[in-house]
């Protein structure tokens, strides 16, 4: 029993010694995609990102027509030759599909690479912007609004970010 009296009483004293914290530290947030895709050095980044995606794209459509067509003259010959030719040439169709699967990841690694170090070549140039307009602002966190359920709107920074990373990136 004295010990259900001793933890009631470090209860109730932790409780009335609890708080509220108030942050006096700024915090403004930014929606970086939307900055990524309406500045200057975005677009650029994004167009060739995408450019290079529809070469892809495009180069792959012709290789896997190809390999339609020359997969649709396979079977049209079946019954024409022997037995042997069309193992055979069924043996090369599945050497030039499975040499089109291994092209095909390797063009999406090779995609991946170059997306990846493109956007991180935009942030590298973008970072010290927003650091110096943080500085200029007094703003000690900034947070991206996509991990912001509710935020106030004289928070936002985008816009003002966005001008300040448009004059001076080109």
């Amino acid at each position: 029993m004295k010990f259900y009296n001793r933890l009631f009483l470090i209860l109730i004293f932790f409780f009335l010694n609890i708080t509220q914290i108030n942050s006096s530290e700024p915090i403004a947030y930014i929606d970086i995609d939307f900055i990524i895709k309406n500045s200057e050095i975005g677009k650029k980044t994004l167009n060739s990102i995408n450019t290079l995606n529809d070469n892809n794209i495009n180069e792959l459509k012709k290789k896997e027509k190809l390999l339609k067509d020359l997969e649709s003259e396979i079977i049209s010959r079946r019954n024409i030759i022997s037995k042997e030719n069309f193992d055979n040439e069924v043996e090369l169709f599945k050497e030039k599909a499975n040499k089109f699967k291994e092209d095909q990841l390797k063009m999406v690694d090779n995609f991946n690479n170059y997306k990846k170090k493109e956007l991180d070549d935009v942030f590298s140039k973008i970072s010290p912007i927003i650091n110096a307009y943080m500085e200029q602002k007094s703003v000690k966190i900034l947070l991206d609004s996509k991990n912001i359920l509710i935020g106030r709107n004289d928070l936002n920074l985008t816009d003002e970010v966005l001008k300040e990373i448009n004059e001076k990136v080109k």
